[in-house]
């Protein structure tokens, strides 16, 4: 999907990658465009600036759905280097080890470190990530030992996870919710605690980005959740225990915000339509 290839695409900027393109299907694009034509009007009803700037970029979007061109490279493109992953042979999480996001490292070789904070949010996660934070917070039946933090991505999200029930669910394990946005992944926004632990789903884990002296891993959100509840990096196996309980959740879980499909939003973009002919773009 296109918000999965931007979450790659995030992941190789802060590699230092000049550039980074993903093919991806005239569908999936076009599914995507859709869903966003109908944010930028619903947005436009909402009051929010430019709206001339808005309905012009609602309108690009149109125009490729009509007549729908997709960059691609050459077939007798020379490149670098070629790497190959199978991803058949990861059988295992992986995580950023303190505090270099080059250090990667199996679960299995940093189980068991102590955690005393985890922050669950930044533009590498979704909503489906927060679902599944939620599903693993409400198993647990005891508070969680870890200082928890929760700042979703985007004010719909926050608005959609809050009318399905996970604020509550954040709430009552004691999370701290951030407006959404960056949060601790700024980094000159709100700090860990100094000299502590954390599991971080972010992109950076650079020495004093999100607390003085901390030690970061980045990991999952699924895989940081766990460790909320554990008060450390879990094992492979209580790992895969908790995975496997919200696999048969997936679909339910991993739902992006179409708002094309969103009753609300559709009906918003409706009503947009009598500014837009006011603003004669």
């Amino acid at each position: 999907t296109v918000e999965q290839a931007f979450e790659l695409s995030d992941a190789s900027a802060e590699r230092s990658a000049g550039g980074c393109t993903i093919e991806l299907s005239e569908k999936s694009i076009s599914d995507y465009l859709k869903s966003n034509i109908v944010m930028l009007r619903w947005m436009i009803d909402q009051g929010y600036e430019d709206a001339r700037t808005l309905e012009r970029r609602a309108q690009a979007m149109e125009q490729w759905i009509k007549n729908p061109k997709l960059l691609k490279a050459d077939k007798n493109a020379e490149y670098a280097e070629i790497i190959e992953i199978n991803i058949s042979n990861i059988t295992e999480p992986l995580l950023a080890c303190p505090n270099d996001p080059d250090d990667i490292k199996k679960l299995s070789e940093v189980a068991e470190r102590a955690i005393d904070e985890v922050f669950i949010g930044s533009c590498m996660t979704n909503i489906g990530h927060f679902r599944a934070a939620g599903k693993l917070l409400k198993m647990s039946s005891k508070s969680i030992p870890t200082r928890l933090w929760i700042a979703p991505p985007t004010k719909m999200d926050k608005q959609q996870l809050t009318d399905e029930g996970y604020y509550q669910i954040f709430s009552d394990a004691g999370a701290r919710i951030e407006m959404p946005g960056c949060s601790l992944c700024m980094g000159n926004q709100a700090r860990i605690a100094e000299n502590s632990t954390a599991v971080s789903t972010s992109t950076r884990n650079f020495p004093n980005r999100l607390g003085k002296g901390a030690d970061v891993f980045l990991a999952s959100a699924e895989l940081a959740s766990v460790a909320a509840i554990l008060g450390r990096i879990p094992s492979v196996e209580e790992y895969m225990r908790f995975a496997n309980s919200i696999d048969v959740m997936a679909p339910e879980i991993y739902r992006y915000l179409n708002f094309d499909q969103m009753p609300d939003f559709v009906e918003s973009a409706k009503k947009a339509e009598e500014v837009i002919v006011k603003l004669a773009i």
